[in-house]
């Protein structure tokens, strides 16, 4: 039995994805009805071209026995401003484990492996957004060390 690895994703990767990116949006669709739609971010032909976007590379968490349990979406950014440093971040888009592999530490594991690829690229930090409404994932978030940078705020009118 092999050991299970944190890989680039492949297009034979698509259908895991989607099944998880169902279960991402499913979160935010019961959690937030008024802004999320049914569904998932991306066609299958979108997820495809994303798939070869070396700026936008996706991981996943692969076992022989189960498959792809887990990915992470990330996005490089270098940041051109007047007012702030010029800095490289990776941000996360999107970290997601199966539902039924969570406790296993499948997520620990891609957040690390994201922060020691971003080391290698010369990023100076890592960021993501959370949703309030996924305190689970807030607490995941916070028991990797992540710190809150910036907050968004709302009034529904």
């Amino acid at each position: 039995m092999s050991e299970p690895a944190i890989r680039r994703a492949a297009e034979k990767d698509i259908p895991a994805l989607f099944r998880l990116l169902e279960q991402v949006n499913r979160v935010h669709y019961e959690g937030r009805p008024d802004l999320f739609r049914p569904g998932t971010k991306y066609s299958p032909e979108e997820l495809a071209t994303l798939l070869q976007d070396e700026g936008r590379p996706v991981f996943v968490y692969e076992d022989a026995e189960s498959g792809v349990q887990g990915y992470a979406f990330c996005i490089v950014q270098q940041l051109h401003s007047r007012l702030m440093t010029d800095i490289k971040t990776v941000y996360i888009d999107d970290l997601c484990v199966d539902e039924k592999a969570r406790g296993r530490h499948i997520g620990q594991r891609l957040y690390e492996h994201v922060l020691a690829w971003a080391r290698e690229i010369g990023s100076y930090n890592v960021t993501l957004n959370v949703w309030t409404l996924n305190a689970p994932a807030m607490r995941f978030y916070e028991k990797m060390g992540l710190k809150p940078q910036k907050i968004g705020m709302e009034t529904i009118l």
